[in-house]
């Protein structure tokens, strides 16, 4: 292909192959850019022909990055970066620019969503996207810019800073609470059968192999307000159950290990000031809120 290499970049050609390197499918960076999968694979195309090299490989489960195509993506990136800072005419030194955040749902939705929405308040030029992932996303295929995640990666040119450790508790109303501590067989909300893989879900099966799971919803934000309905009592991290004022902990006996936070962000990234904008503002969230978490 190096003999059709061009001398020009089509901004919109990177756009795409930003898009599909991300969700590494033609169909979700065709649903991202509100586009077809022709305009996808003619865009890879056109790119693959201005770098003379192939950047992706399709496999059964999608599309991965070929070599060249990681040095490709990271170039990408800065592209995108500076466009954003140029779209926005922005001279007076101010960080700038749109943040990835990926989270697990219920952290996202119980905690982060409210607290990360005043970021943009108080820094008017930077945007942020929170998304939530039970999945590990990549950061070296610039899937986000920074991940909150349980536990530390054992590899990965990424940065890992602790963040807070979460314990948990069983939480229900008043009337349920007492209804178990009195001597009646307790009740569960849990998740449902797609995310019974997850931690929580496998302790509880091991240790109430016979408890009745009356409501299954996907996270445990979810499980939360059906607790509060009176359905039964969930097994929830402290920082949603302490949040709610009509739960209340319940004493079942033993519980899951607390287990640490980290804050993950690219290495190379750790001189942009963007990011660690935003950075400070996590740390400084979950500083602030300590006691709700253990």
């Amino acid at each position: 292909m190096a003999d059709k290499k061009r001398t020009e970049i089509d901004w919109q050609d990177v756009r795409i192959f930003l898009a599909l390197a991300r969700h590494g499918s033609l169909s979700a960076a065709a649903r991202t850019l509100s586009v077809n999968h022709g305009t996808i694979a003619r865009r890879l195309r056109s790119l693959e022909e201005s770098v003379g090299e192939k950047l992706v490989e399709r496999r059964a489960d999608g599309y991965v990055l070929t070599p060249a195509g990681a040095q490709v993506l990271q170039a990408a990136s800065d592209m995108e970066q500076a466009a954003q800072t140029l779209g926005r005419g922005l001279m007076d030194g101010a960080s700038s620019g749109l943040v990835r955040i990926n989270a697990p749902p219920a952290l996202s939705t119980g905690f982060l969503t409210s607290r990360l929405a005043t970021v943009v308040l108080r820094h008017s030029k930077i945007d942020v996207e929170l998304a939530a992932d039970h999945r590990s996303v990549s950061l070296e295929r610039h899937e986000a810019d920074i991940a909150i995640r349980f536990g530390k990666p054992e590899d990965g040119d990424v940065l890992a800073r602790p963040l807070v450790t979460v314990g948990y508790g069983f939480y229900g109303t008043e009337d349920a609470c007492r209804s178990v501590e009195a001597g009646a067989d307790p009740v569960f909300i849990g998740f449902d059968e797609a995310d019974a893989y997850l931690p929580e879900a496998t302790w509880m099966a091991r240790h109430f192999p016979r408890g009745r799971l009356a409501f299954r919803v996907a996270n445990q934000f979810a499980q939360s307000m059906a607790a509060r309905s009176g359905a039964g009592l969930a097994l929830l991290p402290h920082y949603i159950g302490r949040s709610d004022p009509l739960l209340r902990i319940c004493d079942l006996g033993p519980v899951p290990a607390s287990k640490d936070i980290f804050l993950l962000t690219r290495r190379r990234d750790r001189d942009d000031r963007t990011i660690r904008v935003v950075v400070d503002e996590i740390v400084a969230i979950f500083h602030q809120e300590l006691d709700i978490f253990n």
